[in-house]
């Protein structure tokens, strides 16, 4: 009976105790080093007791503990245990924790798919830089989606003539033709020469969960040729939280630019949904370039009960028209329109006014949908099949001017006004029967033929019946793709990968037009199997939303041909992984199958007219080992080896059927090393790298009297691009956040380079003088080979923050024709000025409905904050020393044709979540 009486009274006890301690509060802020992180999960070990993190990442907690653990977990993090002790009644602080960094969690949970190749944080061996989709949707705004990398380090972005879409950007001094960029592990680059238009991609800002970028090697398992390194833009899943989100945001030069979307979350039934829609249009930045563009995003997807099965059906697409500046202008041009020391920037020489409205010769107008299906399958606790097929339909291309009026092109100084623009209704009075003054003489057209026709035709010479028209060429495609992945553990270290990627590409190539321009038809001679046509058709320089609708039809004038390849590819990896050393080794083959067929060069009846696939071997062997020394900092190497196809054009040079008598594969070889330091206050990063790149192909037409009509192909052409990369982030204060990069590359050629001889027949010439090229030592250009940047961000008050970033550019040289370095005693590579611009901006978020769950934000940014006017790119390499005559402008000859950036810029976005 004493007993029982003892264990009454001690279970009344901790009754007590625990009643006592039910009111003790636990606080405390989630961030990731550079801001709090909103929705995070905080829950007490071992309980039921749990809360998410408000917008500014704090939480509160009531325990019924004096002491515990909190577990905190977020999508894309490490999880963090943290103890915690409460007084009786009392609230504990916690302070700030910061939450690691874990891409490997993001591969898992938003994208899922193992084709997927996402680098993770201390383990992977590459240099990695990742953008998350909260900083893109504040800072993007009118900017062009690759301008969210500028800070990266080894990264160059411009927006080269400053049309919609048509910016460009580098990685260490490679194009981006030679850098891989994918969308959810699906390879986007053109296939024929390894492009990409970003205007065709401008709906990616609106559904990115991040952009990671991988410098050098990269971690895909594809046989990809990323010479430069890889992009991957990884959109969001089907089933986030149930919510949506409305926003609009307006800017510079009537922009204007509104969105919708909503997610269903996952339902008990284990399907889910997300849908967006967006719309953007805008006058330009640069003069006559205006566009109007909308993207849409469909994505659905299905788990089972058991999560052995996951389905992720998307579709996305982003029908866009912009007209654009594509002629590169001299400085003294847009001196001309401005004045010497204060250029007109935004000149643009190839629009103007037609029946009192604004007209561009030049447009670029795509519509480019893809369709993809993810499926993995999770066999068993050890092995698991990833797959995803894919398709898109591409269909668009860009409009130019064609034909001559008195041997003067549209461009010409005879068709412009007095302040540059062109005098479009001087054309079409021409081209339809009016006199006009022409350099001074009255001119007037003749008809011709029996029919008394204004007839336009694409002809140069000085023939008066030519006439001008705007005409387009068009790069429609039909593409089918599917990538396979096998992921194997064989213990909780060792895990294999074996894979294949299959696809399938048609390039439709031909021109037609779009404007006569007031003439009465078109006149072509090109088509040999049907000479001598007369044509009446115009077709539109809008994007198509119908890519299924057939152009067997269509009027097709100067070219038309097709451009097939067949892509297969094998892959494996096998990968080391343990808390302090991770290492892999990986293997890829791909064969790339070339064919050209041509309707218009020969007759149907000439083998020529459809050649057989040239196929080409080619592939890639790397590997890397990653060593955490301990939780704070972590080393690691990298090296690998790439054997190159090469493009279209190489294959079949000169827009001919014979393959090319002097094709090689570029060959790639990288080294790199890092360092990486993580505290809870303090992260860094320092990479060194090293990256040759043999036998790249180049060639030039060439106008020798010895060889008219001809071109010389380069063999032996080297780049070797070495380089220190520095990234840091330090949080200062507990509302203080400073980041900062530093990039240091030494980008040139090495060795020279002798030519090979070819006719307008691609047959190789005899005799002659073969050309040498004297390139060792010369800088490549078209990329800054010193960049540096430094931010901050600043909580003035819960939810109101400040920041600013500055980017410094050095030694940007002009790009460079190899085939102008013939002379031994040459100068190299014009360099250009060096410049800084700063950015910034402001962002706050007002807590809305009912428990506060909702909220209304507000963001400013304002870009090239004051104004600094720069040359962001040069075409030519004038050097003034060269031409004591010619005045210059910031030390470089006014005679070098020259894209400078935009100046201030603005914009102001509203946003509702829901």
């Amino acid at each position: 009976m004493k007993k029982m009486k003892n264990w009454l009274l001690t279970g009344l006890f901790f009754m007590i105790v625990s009643t006592v301690f039910s009111q003790g509060k636990v606080t405390g802020k989630i961030t990731d080093g550079t801001g709090g992180l909103p929705g995070a999960n905080v829950v007490i070990k071992g309980s039921t007791t749990a809360t998410s993190t408000d917008f500014d990442g704090k939480f509160t907690l009531t325990s019924t503990s004096s002491t515990g653990e909190i577990v905190i977990s977020f999508l894309g993090y490490d999880n963090q245990t943290v103890k915690f002790n409460v007084s009786n009644g009392a609230t504990t602080n916690l302070g700030t924790i910061t939450l690691v960094s874990n891409s490997n969690e993001l591969s898992e949970i938003v994208v899922k798919s193992s084709t997927v190749d996402i680098a993770k944080d201390r383990k992977t061996p590459v240099a990695v830089s990742t953008i998350k989709a909260s900083e893109i949707q504040a800072k993007l705004g009118n900017q062009e989606l690759p301008e969210m990398l500028k800070s990266t380090p080894s990264v160059y972005v411009t927006k080269s003539g400053g049309g919609f879409g048509d910016s460009r950007i580098t990685i260490r001094g490679f194009s981006q033709n030679n850098v891989a960029v994918m969308v959810n592990g699906m390879p986007v680059n053109d296939m024929e020469n390894g492009a990409v238009y970003w205007s065709n991609w401008a709906g990616l800002s609106d559904v990115t969960s991040f952009i990671q970028v991988q410098r050098g090697l990269g971690s895909s398992k594809l046989a990809i040729a990323s010479v430069g390194g890889t992009m991957n833009y990884v959109t969001k899943a089907s089933d986030l939280k149930q919510g949506g989100t409305v926003g609009t945001s307006f800017g510079n030069d009537n922009f204007f630019k509104s969105n919708v979307a909503y997610n269903t979350g996952k339902l008990d039934s284990g399907f889910s949904a997300s849908v967006l829609y967006s719309h953007t249009q805008g006058d330009g930045y640069v003069d006559g370039t205006q566009f109007n563009g909308d993207n849409y995003y469909v994505a659905l997807g299905y788990t089972t009960k058991n999560n052995k099965h996951d389905f992720q059906f998307t579709v996305t697409g982003a029908p866009q028209w912009h007209d654009q500046r594509s002629t590169f202008i001299t400085i003294a041009q847009y001196q001309q329109y401005g004045s010497v020391s204060d250029p007109n920037i935004k000149y643009n020489s190839d629009w103007g006014y037609k029946d009192g409205q604004a007209f561009n010769m030049v447009r670029n107008y795509y519509h480019k949908p893809v369709v993809s299906l993810n499926y993995d399958f999770q066999i068993n606790e050890t092995s698991k099949l990833s797959t995803v097929g894919y398709v898109s339909f591409g269909r668009g291309g860009g409009s130019r001017g064609a034909g001559f009026i008195k041997g003067l092109n549209y461009a010409n100084s005879a068709f412009r006004t007095a302040n540059g623009l062109i005098d479009y209704d001087k054309i079409v009075a021409y081209n339809s029967g009016q006199t006009v003054n022409i350099n001074g003489v009255a001119s007037t057209r003749t008809t011709t033929g029996t029919s008394g026709e204004y007839r336009n035709t694409a002809l140069t010479g000085n023939n008066t019946t030519n006439g001008i028209s705007q005409i387009s060429s068009v790069n429609s495609h039909n593409w089918y793709g599917a990538i396979v992945n096998f992921n194997k553990k064989f213990s909780d270290n060792l895990t294999w990968d074996l894979g294949i990627d299959v696809r399938g590409y048609k390039g439709l190539h031909y021109q037609n037009v779009n404007n006569l321009l007031g003439g009465d038809s078109f006149a072509d001679n090109f088509d040999v199997n049907n000479p001598n046509r007369v044509l009446y058709g115009t077709y539109t320089t809008y994007p198509a939303w119908n890519v299924f609708k057939s152009t067997d039809k269509e009027e097709k004038i100067n070219f038309n041909n097709d451009g097939d390849v067949r892509w297969y590819g094998g892959f494996t990896q096998l990968e080391y992984t343990s808390d302090k050393f991770t290492a892999f080794v990986q293997g890829a083959l791909s064969q790339q199958g070339f064919k050209r067929v041509d309707y218009f060069k020969y007759l149907s009846s000439d083998p020529l007219s459809s050649t057989d696939y040239e196929n080409i071997l080619g592939g890639n062997v790397k590997g890397g080992v990653n060593y955490n020394i301990n939780e704070h900092h972590n080393v690691f190497v990298n090296s690998g080896y790439y054997s190159k196809q090469p493009f279209f054009n190489a294959v079949y040079p000169n827009n001919a059927s014979l393959v090319n008598g002097n094709l090689t594969n570029e060959k790639i070889f990288g080294i790199e090393a890092g360092y990486g330091l993580r505290t809870s206050k303090f992260t860094a990063n320092v990479n060194l790298y090293r990256t040759s790149w043999k036998d790249r192909y180049q060639r030039q037409n060439d106008g020798a009297a010895d060889n008219p009509g001809g071109y010389y192909d380069f063999a032996g052409i080297t780049e070797i691009h070495s380089g220190i990369e520095i990234d840091a982030t330090a949080k200062v204060l507990d509302k203080l956040t400073i980041t900062g990069m530093l990039s240091l590359g030494d980008w040139k050629y090495d060795g020279t380079s002798t030519s090979n001889r070819y006719d307008s027949a691609n047959n190789p010439v005899a005799g002659g003088t073969a050309t040498t090229l004297y390139l060792d030592g010369v800088r490549v250009g078209d990329a800054a080979q010193t960049t540096a940047a430094l931010g901050a961000t600043y909580e003035i008050l819960p939810r109101f923050t400040v920041d600013a970033n500055y980017n410094y550019v050095d030694k940007l040289y002009a790009a460079i024709s190899p085939g102008n370095f013939t002379k031994e005693d040459n100068r190299g590579a014009l360099q250009l000025p060096s410049y800084g611009t700063a950015d910034a901006g402001l962002s706050y978020k007002l807590l809305v409905g009912k428990n506060k769950s909702n909220s209304v934000g507000f963001r400013l940014n304002v870009n090239n904050l004051f104004d600094y006017t720069y040359i962001a790119e040069a075409k030519t390499n004038i050097f003034a020393a060269d031409v004591p005559t010619v005045s210059t402008y910031k030390g470089i000859a006014t005679t070098n044709q020259v894209y400078f950036g935009f100046g201030r810029t603005w914009n102001f976005a509203l946003r509702y979540d829901f």
